[in-house]
């Protein structure tokens, strides 16, 4: 899924010893649900970062009693939600920073809250003509928390991840990996 870095290539390097991250928590990547592939999409106006840039908190593995930060600003860039967060100093977060620091946490996660669907039918394109169905667009949602997870949903995102660290496969190959989930889904 892409080489993870304790920090931005572009970051000076005196922010090595800085408790601030930059993280992506969210992308396009389809996941599959109850119901089915769902999508979040990340163009213009889809996500309400209101609540993040203004009371966003940084959970570890989604648990309200673990609050390890903050997020100092968050936005969406190449599709992707993103946010430069600081973890704070108490023990537990502590603890969950020193394997961020080490690699050993990598991945993040986003709880949110969906306003607004777009279901596509197989064989069916979306509105935009982004996405091929079957799935389900959250064209409306509101990023909630976000959280360093252990094990995510999305595996894409994560501790100064960018958009070129996604594996760069064609829709050929998507699609293939996308019905391999199923498979393995109904096994």
């Amino acid at each position: 899924m892409g080489e993870i870095l304790a920090r931005e290539a572009n970051s000076p390097p005196e922010a090595e010893n800085s408790r601030r991250r930059t993280i992506s928590f969210s992308s396009e990547e389809p996941y599959r649900r109850y119901f089915g592939m769902e999508i979040l999409d990340h163009a213009g106006g889809a996500v309400d970062l209101s609540r993040l840039n203004t009371v966003g908190v940084v959970l570890f593995n989604h648990n309200p009693d673990k609050v390890v930060g903050k997020v100092i600003r968050a936005w969406v860039e190449n599709n992707r939600g993103m946010a430069e967060i600081e973890f704070d100093s108490d023990d537990d977060a502590e603890k969950i920073f020193g394997k961020v620091k080490t690699g050993t946490l990598k991945t993040t996660s986003v709880r949110y809250a969906v306003d607004a669907w777009e279901e596509v039918k197989a064989g069916a394109v979306s509105a935009d003509g982004r996405f091929t169905g079957p799935c389900m667009i959250a064209r409306k949602w509101t990023p909630l928390e976000v959280s360093v997870a252990s094990v995510p949903a999305d595996a894409t995102v994560g501790v100064g991840r960018s958009n070129a660290d996604p594996p760069d496969l064609s829709m050929y190959e998507r699609q293939i990996q996308i019905n391999k989930n199923k498979m393995e889904v109904r096994a």
